[in-house]
């Protein structure tokens, strides 16, 4: 086990454990991040030499909890708390405490503090839970690493200065929506990424599937948090069916559905249809029974769009989400056709807040070509085009207009 791919599936899932045992024993949560970064690094250096020590949970937090050590003494002058941190002991808790997967809920719920923006939230997730590196997180979202960097250092800052304890805050109930909207972000990202040459980034889709199992598997009643996990194993098991053999984008009315992940159909479909009954119902449970029509269907044309208009008539009720306004327009446009979805698409073109998204140029742009009017489905395909910066969508996009 001493291949990159190997080493990393061993070391990720380890990080939020090691470094929720770091914060949870010693506080300091932006120094033992750093900590835990460098007993990641002096792994990947060693372990392919020497092999996986038998504990590598405990070896990282050794390593991590000397690394903290020296931090702490270089950084901060006063005897006294150079004289605590030598007096901790590390044996006291190198052992498999209580709790090491809530260390990890606690860490995604103090990485969405509400002092923090979305993107920070994101971006101090990925690398605290998810345990990227700033450089992946960069490379992510195409910014440079200098401001990544900037972006993480000044969201641990707001945590430190906000004086968050690491513990569940009294406050959970209001914050899960945004643990649950930075894990769907984060999943989203991957599965449909909004820049760069590829259309899709798998290892960020992975560590949102990663993380909704975490909070299922802590928050098993929760029916949103049941909801939202439905939602990304349905929505993933297409990934194989999305893209061609050159990496082009595969819109889902021509995919080849045997390419679909069966079991990962089954797990969402028997996870969705166990929760719904519990109620209430909320969006992720609504968005994930539409995926589970989506994938049961056997082909596109064999699509129940009556009942994916119906849902998303009762989600609309409970949200004002301006891509669940579009959605709805094409299930409405696939069951009733395209001159009622172009009604329906006037209704919600001057939202503000869809005015720069290439989707609604698309979506005009489909509705018009499915009505006939092929030179004005070719403008709008042409607009939309200019409106992504995602390779893939642009190919395909123009792609479309071209054969109009």
């Amino acid at each position: 086990m001493t291949g990159g791919f190997e080493l990393e599936e061993v070391l990720r899932p380890l990080v939020p454990q090691v470094l929720g045992a770091l914060v949870r024993r010693y506080g300091h949560f932006d120094t033992a991040e750093d900590a835990v970064q460098e007993a990641l690094l002096a792994a990947t250096r060693q372990w392919p030499k020497d092999g996986v020590p038998d504990s590598p949970r405990g070896w990282l937090i050794t390593v991590a909890s000397r690394r903290l050590t020296d931090l702490l003494r270089r950084e901060q002058a006063r005897q006294q708390r150079e004289d605590r941190v030598a007096q901790w002991a590390v044996h006291e808790w190198l052992g498999e405490p209580v709790g090491d997967v809530d260390d990890t809920l606690v860490l995604l719920f103090l990485c969405c503090h509400p002092s923090l923006s979305p993107a920070s939230q994101i971006a101090l997730t990925l690398r605290a839970v998810g345990g990227l590196t700033t450089t992946e997180i960069a490379r992510a979202f195409l910014v440079p690493e200098a401001t990544m960097t900037r972006r993480i250092t000044r969201a641990k800052a707001s945590v430190k200065e906000s004086g968050a304890r690491f513990t569940l805050p009294v406050d959970r109930e209001e914050r899960l929506d945004a643990v649950l909207k930075v894990v769907y972000l984060i999943f989203n990202e991957g599965y449909a990424s909004t820049t760069g040459p590829s259309l899709q980034r798998v290892e960020l889709a992975a560590e949102g599937i990663r993380m909704a199992r975490m909070l299922h598997r802590l928050l098993p009643d929760d029916a949103e948090v049941a909801g939202l996990l439905a939602l990304l194993l349905l929505t993933d098991a297409r990934r194989p069916a999305r893209t061609g053999p050159f990496g082009e984008l595969v819109p889902m009315a021509e995919q080849d559905r045997s390419l679909w992940i069966p079991e990962l159909i089954r797990e969402g479909v028997d996870l969705i249809t166990a929760t719904l009954p519990r109620g209430p119902v909320g969006p992720y449970q609504l968005q994930a029974a539409i995926a589970a029509v989506h994938d049961e269907s056997p082909s596109a044309d064999e699509t129940d769009w009556p009942q994916i208009v119906a849902l998303y008539e009762v989600l609309l009720q409970l949200t004002d989400n301006p891509m669940v306004s579009l959605n709805h327009v094409v299930a409405v446009a696939m069951a009733r056709g395209p001159a009622e979805g172009l009604q329906l698409l006037r209704t919600i073109e001057n939202d503000d807040r869809l005015a720069k998204d290439h989707r609604l140029a698309a979506v005009r742009a489909h509705l018009l070509e499915r009505s006939g009017d092929r030179a004005g489905a070719r403008a709008a395909y042409e607009q939309a085009a200019t409106q992504t910066t995602s390779v893939p969508q642009q190919r395909y996009l123009h792609a479309r207009a071209n054969n109009l």
